[in-house]
Parts: structure tokens; C-alpha cells; sequence
């Protein structure tokens, strides 16, 4: 029908358009009205289904129900067909539909199917396992692998199909990743099909050996790598999404990763080192204990008499911290490597005799200069005592009604056992998932959604993205992840920097302690100096306050792992992490505001879209302990205490990371004075006085507040 025939450009444009004005909004379409007047002809429909998709999701439609399973690639559309399917989208011709139906008739109403090109299966196998490596392709590995093994001639041995077709291909993965021609999904991608082929030909090998009577095919399989490498994720700390995404990156670079997993022993560390003859050792970590473990790695390299290079890696860690503590501790070269793609450039370095040289000279000068820096830095800043720093609080008006507090619902502690994953979906921010994947647009296509738009990334990040709503989906659905939490309430007053906590008959039980900024500021500035318990009404001011604090988790990730490691599927290991991750996040985001709405109703009327919550654009905040506002990580046991998390299974380690590994914590302020904050360096002055406080040993609290103190303590 003729007014019909504008329906696709409108939902286009319509899409466009809702994007534009409403950002948080989501879009749906019905894609088989597309075709529906050509249901029969499945070649066509199938056609018409992909143009609709491919100029619609560019417009922003987020989802459709199709079967994806029989979409043919936009590019793999026959000329003829592609252009009669986008004149019908586009209305750029009135007899449009009429010529699509006659092309119809022409390819007959059997043709089901536009496949593929399966071209590169024409190939020889060696051709074959290296396109599938490339474009990350396991249908045909194993038949492919088993193909090669079987061709005694080019390959007397099972191993040198490993040395051979396997690595070459793997070798060209690694030049394009590095190259900036791939992507990291990609690459993960890659090294499943690599793992699959790897995971058939291991049997073969046992068997020659065997019949060998070798003593260890071991050291055979080790001369066809570059190195060996052991990974490890330092003790106390459960965080190892960017180590994963490291040793993918380095096995696709033909090296040997031994991958020790989380919370591992230093004596594990160098025990392993020793025995598996590694090249490098690495070490990551997220929490900040773990920079103090990382220290204790260094030294005892040196203790025992290494002299491989020590790599650095993690969310906390830096180059400066590198250079300045880590690095003096061992003789040997410790580096901080930023990402994993540039792992793998240094590995190749530290490889390499002639390049290894020069490299640990330039290190060890550039870490030179940055200690000296940091020192130099170090004898110019300028601190407050902790007295001043006090009389320079901030002053919040406690008469103002604006500024009384707001009694929560009820005090006590609520327990959620199974909470509804379903409705922590659009609380996702998607940005961080991207990081994790180091797909960042530029600007001004940085962020979710623009980054769809990036020329460079654009493209890879939609693929990610759509493999992980496919997967989120599968997980939601079949409740293979199960969210736990705890929110609980009590009254408070802030005496001096500290938040006294009382039952519900006034008996003080707790003490939060806080930690005051001191690092004068511009003499321009005047902002006063922070702490967390100037949000709280002092215990003079006559007024009872409250405080709310959360602890929320994703369970089952680790189960989900196992099972995708033993398909050797490492992309589905850090997407189903990375996932559970921003769960987790999104379950702290959708509780705080079910706190300010119902559990506390300090903003019951408060009606916030995705974006307008992750920019923090309502009252109250939920600083976290370990965290620039309150650095020391010792005060989530008084949490823990308070919010009876280990009863749900939610625990702390040794060095206080919070296991699971996806799993969120922090205290709720309501008072709408209160702000983010970053405490910065402290004194020594400000260091005793909380040690007093807290009744413990000076040497104590140094340990935990190392990162943030003004001075050394060796």
C-alpha cells in the first residue's frame, strides 16, 4: 500500500530522533513487518531483514526479535538483491516493491538461503587453521588440526602442527593486534580457536611420549614458544579480569602462560617460577594491600636470588609506585605495563639480547628520574596540621530544616537472598565494559552509546556489545548468577572525625573512623578540608542522624568460568566477568536509589534516568572504605560486623578484598551537603591521632594507609 511504503524510513528517522532527545531510552521494532508481504520467500525476507537491521541499528534501535541464525552479512548480499531491498527501505522508487517481487520469482521460492562465501575452505589446511586463528572461527578447527596432524610428512610429530600452521597463524594475530588492526575481543576470539586445537592434539602428544619413552614432552612443547611467563594475581587480592586479558594477549604472541590464578602465595609465585623455568614473572592486583604484597614479591626475588624481570600490573598500581617502592626492593628489572597491549612489546623486548640491554637502561634511568621527582615533590608539598585542618571543616548549618536529618523507614539490617537480575539491566553503564575490552572511542564518540559511532572502534564495539546482551540475556534467563545483598541503618552524630553508631535504645556500638584532608590547598581556593563525618549532625548539635551502609554481590562467575575453560573459551571467561562486574555496580546503583526512595525516603519523588544516576545527579553519596575518601580498607570489618554479611556468603580476605570478586560495598550518606572527596597524603601528626583512636599500633595503621601517607616509613 502506498502510505506503507514510508514505514522504514519513519522508524529510522523516529529512532534517530527518540536517541537524540531521550538518551536513556531504549528501541524496540518489529522487524519481519519489513517483509512480511513476501513471507514464503525466505532468500528475500532474510535479505530485507538484514538492510532493516543495518540502517536501523546505526540509527540506535536496540532491539528485534529475529533469527539471527539466518541473517546473511550486509556485505554478502547478492549486488542485485541489495540494491532492490535498500530502494524499498528507502522509498527511492515508486515500482519498488513490484521489482523485488519479480526478482523473487526469478530465484524461485525453494531458495531458503543466502550463505555465506565458504571460499577460504577451498584452501590448503594450513591456509585454513590460519584464516580461522585471524577471524576467530572454531567451527572447523578440530577437523582442520586433525587434517594437519594426519600429514606425517610435514608433520612427523603432533608438535610441530603446534610450531607450524598453529603458531604462524597465532604469529599473525599478534603482529595485527599489535598493529592496531585487531581488537581485543577479536584477539580473545582468536586464542579460543588456538585453545581448541591446542586442547585436541594434547592426547596425541601423551600417546608419542609414551611410546617415546620420553621423559617430559614438556620441554619439546617449550621450544616452540618465545618464553614462559608466570601470571599471577597477588595474595589477599580475588581481581584478575585485566591479568586473563593479559595472558590471552601474550599466548596469542606465541608465548607460554602459566596463569596461578587469584590470591596466590609469593612462595607459590617463585616456587612456580623456579620450576616451569620462567622467563618473566607478573604480578597484578586491584585493592590497595596489594601493592604492599607486590613489594613483598620484589624483595623476596631478590632475597632468594632472581634475576628475571618482574612485570607490574593493575588497577592501582602505577608507574610512579613502580619506580618508587617496588622497584629499588629488587636488583633485577621491575616495569609497570600499563594494558595488555603493551605486554606484549615489552615481553618481545625483554626477549630479545640485543633489545633487552638498552630497555632495562632506559627503565632503570626513567625510574631514576621519577623518584627523584617524587622526593623533590615530596620536600615542596605543603600540609596542615590536623588541628588546623580541623578548623577549616566545613560548616553545614544544622538549624537549616534543609539540613535535618531524615529518619530511614525502619534501622536494623535487610537481607536480600535472590534479587531479580532483570532489574539491574538498565542500571548497566556500559562505558567501563568497553574499558575492559580497551575499545574507547575518541571524542566525540566516547562513551555508551557515541562509541557505536567511532570510525576506529565502532564497528568491534557493537559486535562485543551484542554478544553481550546475548549472553546476559542467557544468563538471566537461565539464573546461572544469583545477586545477594545487605542494607542496614542505624542512628549516628559525628564526634569530631569519627561517626558514633547507637542501637535503637541510644548504646553507642560502633565507631565509624575518618580520615581529614591536610595537603594545604591554593590560596585562591577556598574549600574547606574534608571528612566523611562532617555529613553526620554532631553530637552537640542536639539532632539525631542516621547512616546506611550496603554490601551487594554476584555469585556463580566462578562456576560459569570453569565450565567455559574447559571449552578453552577464554572470551566467554572475561565477558561473563566483565558482565557480572557491571551487575554488580548496577545493583549498588539501583539499591542506593531504592534507599533514597523507599528503605530511607530521604527522595521519595525522585524520578532519574541511567545517565542522569551514573552522573551522581541526586543528593546523598555512598563513599566505599579502601576508597579516596576513606582510604583504609580495616574499616569495612566494623561493615561487615554491622551488616552480617558473611551470613550471606558475601566475605573479606586477608587483605580485605571482598569476595566474590563482583561485589560492591560502601556507606550512605543522605545529607545533601555531602560530597565525593579525595582525603589525598596525610601527616604523621594525623596518623598517631587515628591510631589513638582506633586503639591500634602506629606500625598498624601505617601498613593499610601506606598510599596515602606524606612520608616514608623505612
Amino acid at each position: 500500500m502506498e502510505e506503507h511504503n514510508a514505514y522504514g524510513i519513519e522508524f529510522i528517522e523516529a529512532t534517530r530522533m527518540i536517541k537524540k532527545t531521550l538518551p536513556g531510552a531504549r528501541v524496540s521494532g518489529g522487524v519481519s513487518n519489513f517483509s512480511f508481504s513476501f513471507r514464503g520467500m525466505d532468500l528475500i525476507r532474510e535479505a530485507m531483514h538484514s538492510v532493516f537491521l543495518y540502517h536501523a541499528i546505526k540509527a540506535g534501535m536496540d532491539m528485534g526479535i529475529v533469527n539471527a541464525g539466518c541473517l546473511p552479512v550486509y556485505d554478502d548480499i547478492p549486488t542485485k538483491l541489495l540494491e532492490l531491498c535498500e530502494s524499498l527501505l528507502w522509498n527511492t522508487d515508486t515500482d519498488g516493491t513490484e521489482k523485488l517481487l519479480a526478482f523473487s520469482q526469478t530465484v524461485g521460492k525453494d531458495a531458503k538461503k543466502i550463505t555465506v562465501s565458504d571460499e577460504w575452505r577451498m584452501t590448503s589446511v594450513e591456509e585454513r587453521l590460519s584464516y580461522a586463528l585471524v577471524k576467530g572461527i572454531d567451527k572447523y578447527v578440530v577437523d582442520d588440526t586433525e587434517e594437519a596432524r594426519l600429514n606425517r610428512t610435514l608433520y612427523p610429530r603432533t608438535l610441530n602442527v603446534i610450531e607450524g600452521p598453529l603458531m604462524k597463524g597465532m604469529s599473525i594475530v599478534g603482529d595485527l593486534f599489535g598493529a592496531g588492526k585487531m581488537f581485543l575481543p577479536q584477539v580473545i576470539k582468536s586464542a579460543r580457536v588456538m585453545k581448541k586445537a591446542v586442547g585436541y592434539l594434547i592426547p596425541f602428544m601423551e600417546k608419542e611420549k609414551q611410546e617415546r619413552m620420553l621423559d617430559s614432552d614438556a620441554k619439546d612443547i617449550e621450544s616452540a614458544y618465545a618464553g614462559t611467563i608466570v601470571l599471577a594475581t597477588v595474595k589477599g587480592d580475588v581481581h584478575d579480569i585485566g591479568k586473563n586479558i593479559v595472558g590471552v594477549v601474550l599466548g596469542c604472541n606465541n608465548y607460554r602462560v602459566i596463569d596461578l590464578g587469584v590470591m596466590t602465595p609469593c612462595e607459590k609465585i617463585l616456587q612456580t617460577a623456579i620450576e616451569e623455568n620462567a622467563d618473566i614473572i607478573g604480578v597484578s592486583g586491584l585493592i590497595t594491600p596489594s601493592l604492599d604484597e607486590m613489594i613483598h614479591v620484589a624483595r623476596e626475588m631478590e632475597r632468594v636470588g632472581f634475576h628475571v624481570p618482574l612485570l607490574i600490573g593493575g588497577a592501582t598500581t602505577s608507574k610512579t609506585h613502580t619506580a618508587v617502592k617496588i622497584a629499588p626492593r629488587y636488583s633485577s628489572l621491575a616495569v609497570h605495563v600499563l594494558d595488555a597491549s603493551k605486554s606484549a612489546v615489552v615481553c618481545s623486548t625483554l626477549m630479545d639480547e640485543i633489545s633487552r640491554a638498552e630497555f632495562i637502561e632506559e627503565i632503570n634511568e626513567e625510574y631514576e628520574e621519577i623518584r627523584e621527582d617524587h622526593y623533590d615533590s615530596i620536600k615542596d608539598r605543603k600540609y596542615l596540621t590536623l588541628e588546623k585542618a580541623r578548623q577549616r571543616r566545613p560548616r553545614i548549618d544544622w538549624k537549616n530544616s534543609e539540613n535535618h536529618p531524615v529518619k530511614p523507614a525502619s534501622l536494623g539490617i535487610t537481607i536480600f537472598e535472590d534479587y531479580d537480575l532483570s532489574k539491574l539491566v538498565t542500571y548497566i553503564d556500559w562505558k567501563p565494559f568497553f574499558d575492559v575490552w580497551q575499545l574507547r572511542g575518541k571524542y566525540p564518540n566516547r562513551g555508551y552509546p557515541k562509541i557505536f559511532k567511532d570510525q576506529t572502534v565502532g564497528e568491534e564495539a557493537r559486535k562485543v556489545f551484542t554478544d553481550a546482551e546475548s549472553m546476559l540475556q542467557n544468563l538471566i534467563n537461565k539464573k546461572s548468577l544469583l545477586a545477594k545483598g545487605s542494607i542496614a541503618f542505624y542512628r549516628a552524630q559525628a564526634v569530631q572525625d569519627d561517626i558514633w553508631l547507637y542501637n535503637e535504645d541510644g548504646i553507642h556500638i560502633e565507631t565509624f573512623f575518618g580520615l581529614r584532608q591536610q595537603a594545604e590547598k591554593d590560596s585562591s581556593c577556598e574549600d574547606p578540608y574534608y571528612c566523611l563525618s562532617d555529613f553526620i549532625a554532631p553530637a552537640d548539635s542536639g539532632l539525631d542522624d542516621y547512616i546506611g551502609l550496603f554490601a551487594v554481590s554476584v555469585f556463580g562467575v566462578d562456576e560459569l568460568c570453569q565450565e567455559f575453560k574447559a571449552q578453552y573459551d577464554d572470551y566467554s571467561i572475561i565477558m561473563v566477568k566483565a558482565l557480572a562486574d557491571r551487575l554488580a555496580e548496577a545493583f549498588a546503583e539501583e539499591m542506593h536509589e531504592r534507599v533514597r526512595r523507599e528503605y530511607w525516603g530521604y527522595n521519595k519523588h525522585e524520578c532519574l534516568g541511567a545517565q542522569q544516576l551514573h552522573k551522581i545527579q541526586y543528593p546523598g553519596i555512598r563513599p566505599a572504605p579502601g576508597y579516596p575518601s576513606q582510604p583504609d580498607h580495616t574499616e569495612k570489618l566494623t561493615m561487615w560486623s554491622l551488616l552480617q554479611a558473611d551470613d550471606i556468603e558475601i566475605t573479606l580476605t586477608d587483605s580485605l578484598a571482598m569476595y566474590p570478586a563482583s561485589s560492591v560495598s560502601g556507606l550512605y550518606f543522605a545529607n545533601p551537603k555531602s560530597i565525593y572527596f579525595a582525603v589525598g597524603k596525610i601527616t604523621k601528626d594525623q596518623v598517631a591521632d587515628y591510631a589513638n583512636r582506633k586503639g591500634k599500633e602506629i606500625d598498624y595503621i601505617e601498613k593499610w594507609l601506606s598510599p596515602v601517607l606524606a612520608y616514608d616509613i623505612e
